[in-house]
């Protein structure tokens, strides 16, 4: 404020206008209940299309990591979903080497973690971790094993997103699961 006058310097104004600009707060949504995403990853497990996988996948990271759609899938040119390299899985201590562990190793795994490159509170490369629920489909470890095998399994590089899916229509580049997709198998 200038002087006695209650008016904010331009400067300030102009400050927050861009701030605003940058990173605008985000909708406010209702969680997903815990009883919607079993159905859907029951659904997935019995479905034999690789994108209602990967959707249900996604969702089951999104719920337990309390990610927002730019972090889990691509929502716009400048969107930074999780890419094979920003996750890392556990037995107990024990580091396994995602492009190296075995399946068997994978699925033994007993703690997931997940690098974020660019956050919602503006901390980069803040590494969250996750350990197994007890419940074999929904579980956040368990869904990025499934991500991560199915991707190593079409041979994607280590900086491909895990919401990826390959698919006779798509070639050699993977289809990109959107929210739209989200939106509709909920």
């Amino acid at each position: 404020k200038r002087g006695s006058q209650a008016e904010i310097d331009f400067r300030l104004t102009r400050l927050q206008a861009a701030w605003k600009k940058q990173d605008p707060p985000p909708h406010r949504v209702k969680p997903l209940p815990v009883q919607v995403i079993r159905r859907m990853a029951t659904l997935a497990m019995h479905s034999r299309h690789e994108r209602t996988k990967a959707i249900a996948d996604m969702t089951i990271l999104a719920f337990f990591f309390l990610l927002r759609p730019g972090e889990y899938v691509d929502t716009n040119s400048e969107s930074t979903p999780f890419k094979i390299e920003d996750v890392n899985f556990y037995i107990g201590d024990t580091w396994l080497n995602p492009a190296t562990a075995s399946e068997h190793q994978l699925f033994a795994a007993t703690r997931v973690t997940m690098t974020f490159t660019t956050q919602k509170n503006g901390v980069r490369g803040e590494i969250i971790g996750l350990s197994t629920s007890g419940d074999s489909l929904v579980c956040p470890v368990r869904a990025a094993v499934r991500r991560l095998l199915y991707l190593r399994r079409h041979g994607a590089p280590a900086g491909t997103p895990l919401a990826r899916v390959y698919s006779e229509d798509s070639g050699p580049t993977p289809e990109k699961i959107q929210p739209r997709h989200i939106t509709a198998a909920i």
